[in-house]
């Protein structure tokens, strides 16, 4: 009975979602929608000549989108448990941050999308093995207590920022344009999805592999959707396409309930 307890109050503390496909469709729309809405603030109301010559227009909507994101997670990390709509809001809020702090960071500062990139990478990799090395394991059914969900929004963080540097980098720097970053980086998520129901690879690795991949699969599929047409996009409007993205997120979460991850023992 003591494990049956011990079990079942470990399993209700847990803060984040279930890794089902929900999970992934729902991640793939606010990666999206963090590059098309940071892309509207940045370019589009505080105007692209502005944040291109200077960096300025990227600054500004660094510091707005990184104020909502703090907000965003101690409210997260605040509350007793797992709710859909306040964890979603803080993944859209760390990849509209992440999109205008990678632009800034890549064009502003002249690193460039491979140092970027790097850099970026080489953040996501530190986080993840201090966080090992502090708790012992990084796997997403632990994210239950203060300090691991410090650590889990800190990476989250990095790799929503490493993965608009990583999708701008293939599809302008590699030349492989938006539609041929949609194919790499869907097939390397395809691959992914292969390994992690066919071989015995860690599934804390995969997962946070899958993780990374989809913000470069969203970043190139929010600039397939918002660019000019001369550039390979759609030219639809920032706006337009981030309030669609939005509306089909919250109709996800309404239509389908979405359950927090059940830890193991």
């Amino acid at each position: 009975m003591t494990a049956m307890q011990d079990y079942t109050v470990r399993k209700s503390v847990s803060k984040v979602p279930q890794v089902t496909l929900l999970f992934w469709i729902v991640k793939i729309a606010a990666t999206t929608l963090g590059e098309t809405g940071g892309d509207a603030v940045s370019m589009s109301w505080l105007g692209e000549t502005t944040s291109r010559a200077d960096g300025t227009g990227y600054l500004i909507a660094t510091g707005i989108f990184a104020l909502v994101f703090a907000v965003a997670v101690a409210a997260q990390i605040r509350a007793t448990r797992f709710r859909p709509p306040l964890y979603w809001f803080a993944i859209v809020a760390s990849t509209t941050v992440g999109t205008t702090l990678a632009d800034y960071v890549t064009r502003s500062l002249g690193i460039g999308y491979s140092g970027g990139s790097a850099l970026l990478l080489a953040l996501v990799v530190a986080s993840l093995v201090v966080w090992k090395r502090t708790l012992g394991t990084v796997a997403v059914d632990s994210v239950s207590d203060t300090k691991s969900e410090a650590f889990y929004w800190l990476t989250i963080m990095c790799s929503q920022t490493l993965g608009t540097a990583l999708g701008d980098w293939v599809a302008d720097t590699a030349g492989l344009g938006y539609t041929g970053g949609m194919l790499i980086f869907g097939t390397l998520l395809a691959v992914t999805a292969v390994l992690y129901w066919r071989t015995t690879v860690s599934h804390t690795v995969l997962f946070w592999a899958a993780f990374i991949l989809t913000r470069p699969l969203g970043a190139v599929l929010g600039d397939f959707l918002d660019k000019p047409l001369a550039k390979g996009g759609l030219e639809l409007s920032r706006t337009n396409a981030s309030l669609a993205l939005l509306a089909f997120i919250v109709v996800c979460l309404v239509v389908f309930r979405s359950r927090a991850a059940q830890r193991r023992h």
